[in-house]
């Protein structure tokens, strides 16, 4: 059997490849979503200050929230610039958590949410 940690890792990885699909789908340049797909990870400028600025700084880029609202937006207002910064970034924290790397604790980069790294 599976192990729940193991599932999880898979339920990210498989959503990844979903949306990936759905971004060539669309007809966006695949070259602009490999060269931007580690973008968000400038997130992790914050640890240069201490892991508690660093977390904070970490987690607004790798949380669902803001990428999720941007997708929401440029759906309603059809614009295709932003649909695709918005897919590439969810397609960043989905393939960070399907590599296990997850929201950040305080207590250091290697705590996260979905266990220790």
């Amino acid at each position: 059997m599976i192990a729940l940690h193991s599932l999880i890792k898979l339920e990210y990885a498989l959503s990844f490849f979903v949306l990936f699909a759905i971004y060539c789908y669309l007809d966006f340049s695949i070259l602009w979503f490999f060269l931007l797909l580690l973008a968000p990870d400038i997130c992790m400028i914050g640890y240069v200050i201490d892991a508690k600025v660093g977390a904070i700084i970490y987690n607004i880029g790798h949380s669902l929230i803001l990428p999720s609202i941007l997708l929401t937006i440029a759906l309603f207002a059809n614009i295709a610039l932003l649909l695709s910064i918005a897919m590439i970034w969810l397609a960043h924290i989905l393939m960070d958590r399907a590599l296990g790397y997850g929201l950040k604790y305080m207590t250091g980069f290697k705590d996260t949410h979905l266990g220790a790294i």
